[in-house]
């Protein structure tokens, strides 16, 4: 059974609750009858009923601007963000399908979000930082991609989880560390795996120099205070971190032999460039980016994505 077969049956097994909250994309709307006939998750869809028509059958719909909810949620959201923001910003917003659907997840009406087939990830990671915020344990919000690749000889049976690769453009050691952090707890709770982290750069321990070398340096040392129980190594480059044999020549042996399953990158240049080589030229499905470091699961599409890309995310949304 491959990942994204195990995703969705977990998925089924725990059916949970999710929201759409872009019923006005085709795509949103074969998404979410396949994952309804699939019984992979219960489908909240927000938007307009008479648009949806057909397609809503066996969904809920709630169109934000006729709600009953929606005073309740204006009135939250203004309580929330009173310095920040006016009660008429909020009257507008709670009129979002973001921000309202993300007020129901806050609320407990449903058990995360899935949005981004319209919207840009700035947005949707905006109105869920602004709705739900920032878990108690992570100091930041970031996201992972779940990587698979063709070829089972590396990482998880041919698994990685990878970050940050789609939100934090230059993360401090401190952000680094909980990124680091974080995506292990995720692998350790989705999967099951014993995370094994490797902390990426161009030097493999201190065959280079650098201000990026001494933050990943700095993270590692943060990370074993916080988490001395974590398998974590670096600086490391790629090859010594997934290529045992590779690990031993370059003397990157002791911790994690050339044997990580979690690839943590400098910053969002070298991640986001990194699981695109991987997706296009490897062959790896990726499925991502996924939210983590919120205190209720929200997640992200890209603007280009399929009905499948949809399916998997809505899954794992449902086992996070």
């Amino acid at each position: 059974m491959d990942l994204l077969e195990q995703i969705r049956l977990r998925a089924k097994e725990r059916f949970k609750t999710i929201v759409l909250p872009e019923s006005e994309d085709e795509r949103i709307l074969q998404a979410a009858r396949k994952i309804t006939e699939q019984k992979l998750a219960k489908i909240i869809m927000l938007g307009d009923p008479q648009k949806t028509g057909e397609s809503g059958k066996g969904m809920v719909i709630i169109d934000p601007k006729k709600s009953e909810k929606k005073k309740y949620f204006v009135d939250k959201y203004f309580e929330l963000r009173k310095n920040k923001e006016t009660m008429e910003n909020a009257e507008m917003l709670m009129e979002n399908p973001l921000y309202f659907g993300c007020m129901l997840v806050r609320e407990g009406e449903a058990d995360g979000l899935v949005g981004g087939a319209l919207n840009t990830t700035a947005d949707t990671a905006r109105a869920a930082i602004r709705v739900i915020g920032v878990d108690s344990n992570s100091c930041i919000m970031s996201s992972f991609f779940i990587i698979e690749l063709p070829d089972g000889r590396f990482g998880e049976n041919g698994c990685f989880f990878f970050a940050d690769c789609g939100v934090v453009v230059e993360p401090t050691a401190e952000q680094l560390a909980d990124i680091a952090v974080v995506t292990a707890s995720n692998a350790k709770k989705m999967f099951g795996w014993t995370p094994r982290v490797a902390m990426l750069s161009y030097s493999t321990k201190g065959s280079a120099e650098g201000s990026s070398v001494n933050r990943i340096r700095q993270a590692i040392e943060i990370v074993r205070k916080r988490e001395s129980g974590l398998l974590i190594d670096g600086e490391l480059q790629l090859d010594a971190a997934i290529i045992p044999e590779v690990a031993k020549k370059k003397k990157a042996d002791n911790i994690l032999a050339g044997n990580a399953n979690i690839l943590i990158f400098p910053d969002l240049n070298s991640g986001n460039i990194s699981y695109k080589i991987a997706q296009r030229l490897g062959g790896a499905q990726a499925i991502g980016p996924i939210f983590q470091g919120l205190a209720k699961p929200v997640n992200d599409l890209s603007r280009g994505c399929s009905v499948e890309d949809i399916i998997n995310a809505v899954a794992v949304t449902a086992i996070q």
